[in-house]
């Protein structure tokens, strides 16, 4: 071959080669391996996710009827009241507050149906229970729903929504003929309640007690306790990074940041996450909203927590266990609550027991009988410098702690609790002359 045959052959050799070369680089596939599902950070979730109607409930319904008042606080009743209004359309949502001569004859006057919740609620978190023709209605925080029954006109009947602590109305109309179904499924038969005496602490509030003995169940139960595991999915953003250790008192988690502590001594458990900007101001709906979402983001609502109030001042949110007729339970370790406290972005504080009360022991179950409300009132009236305009609630409940025979075991044992100059505290039977039992 002559040497301008072998250049020929060795430069069609090369541009194949180009050719070819050029043609896998552009159909490569590189072969990935499948990611392991395992090394994502996992969705945990404790409980069931809840709606804002099953967080935020009133506390008591209060008829008045012809001057006297009859009232329950029973959570299937109330929960059949909420259901007819959410079934009612407000519209023409007014401030109310310059037009009210007397908010105390509004509130509780005859013909009026008085629903009763623990706390302000903003009125933007209940428009997901209550309808509203109106797109935009005013901004404004309520404690009570009255209903009034008597004055209605023709065509149209009033609600007001009213706020004890800020003295605040606002009114709103719905249809004259959902006050005559109200009146007839519910108002006309309300004497069937328990009847309820007023008790004036100032010139502006009112609140009402059971005027006879009330028989109430005392509980034990078995408790089921959480895996700490699962709150670390649940809380760290990664949890791959946290590290556990053990401590005398139970377990602790960090991730170099935020820490989790769970104390197996009292159940509690504290999420710390100290980097929360805490320097904003929000409002009391944004507070609220922000701090259903977060408890349902993993599942937290392991037993039946209502909301109870929020610090507008401190960022924090409240909930408290309820009993399943519909009283609060209280401990004083904190163990009947859940407490979020929040920072601009993030959550700062979550304070909550991780215990959940599943298993009753139906065997252990008795009733007994609360004294009435003059005795845990005539109690408190004898304490020494007691005045009536600190005294917000007085209130049926139940006292949360170990049973003394067997620790493994919580007991409720009904009691009187009252809120005094914003704090709470126990009428125990012992003050008010002994608990009587079912069989004596």
């Amino acid at each position: 071959m002559s040497y301008e045959g072998i250049k020929s052959a060795i430069l069609t050799i090369l541009v194949l080669g180009s050719i070819f070369l050029t043609w896998n680089l552009w159909t490569y596939q590189p072969h990935y391996e499948t990611l392991d599902k395992t090394n994502t950070v996992a969705e945990v979730s404790l409980s069931e996710k809840q709606e804002v109607k099953k967080i935020v409930r009133p506390d008591q319904v209060v008829y008045h009827i012809k001057g006297e008042h009859y009232g329950t606080n029973n959570a299937n009743e109330l929960d059949r009241l909420i259901k007819e209004l959410s079934s009612w359309s407000f519209s023409d949502v007014k401030n109310y507050s310059d037009k009210v001569g007397n908010i105390k004859e509004l509130v509780h006057g005859s013909g009026n149906v008085e629903i009763i919740f623990p706390a302000d609620i903003p009125i933007d978190l209940y428009r997901s229970v209550l309808t509203f023709q109106d797109k935009k209605i005013p901004a404004f925080n309520f404690s009570r729903i009255i209903i009034n029954v008597e004055n209605s006109e023709k065509e149209t009947g009033s609600v007001y929504f009213v706020s004890s602590d800020y003295q605040q109305v606002y009114i709103s109309h719905i249809s004259a003929s959902n006050i005559a179904d109200f009146t007839s499924k519910f108002y006309k038969t309300a004497s069937h309640y328990p009847h309820f005496f007023a008790y004036q602490t100032t010139d502006k509030k009112v609140i009402y007690l059971p005027d006879n003995n009330t028989e109430m169940m005392e509980y034990k139960y078995l408790p089921v306790t959480f895996n700490a595991d699962e709150f670390k999915e649940a809380l760290f953003s990664d949890p791959r990074f946290v590290q556990k250790s053990f401590i005398p008192s139970g377990e602790e988690f960090t991730n170099g940041i935020s820490k989790m502590t769970v104390n197996n001594n009292t159940n509690m458990l504290i999420y710390v996450n100290p980097t929360a900007e805490n320097s904003y101001f929000d409002t009391s709906y944004d507070l609220v909203k922000r701090s259903i979402d977060f408890v349902n983001e993993h599942g937290g609502w392991t037993d039946p927590y209502r909301y109870v109030g929020n610090n507008e001042v401190s960022k924090s949110v409240t909930f408290r266990l309820y009993s399943i007729e519909g009283y609060p339970v209280f401990n004083e370790d904190g163990i009947s609550e859940m407490t979020e406290v929040w920072g601009r972005d993030e959550i700062n504080k979550y304070v909550r027991p991780n215990i959940a009360l599943e298993l009753p022991l139906t065997s252990e179950t008795q009733k007994m009988t609360l004294p009435s409300g003059h005795e845990a009132l005539k109690f408190l009236q004898s304490k020494k410098d007691f005045k009536p305009e600190l005294l917000d609630q007085l209130v049926l409940g139940y006292h949360m702690q170990r049973d003394s025979e067997e620790q493994r075991l919580i007991l409720l044992e009904p009691a009187w609790y009252y809120r005094y100059d914003k704090a709470w505290g126990q009428i125990t039977m012992d003050d008010l002359g002994g608990m009587k039992h079912g069989l004596e």
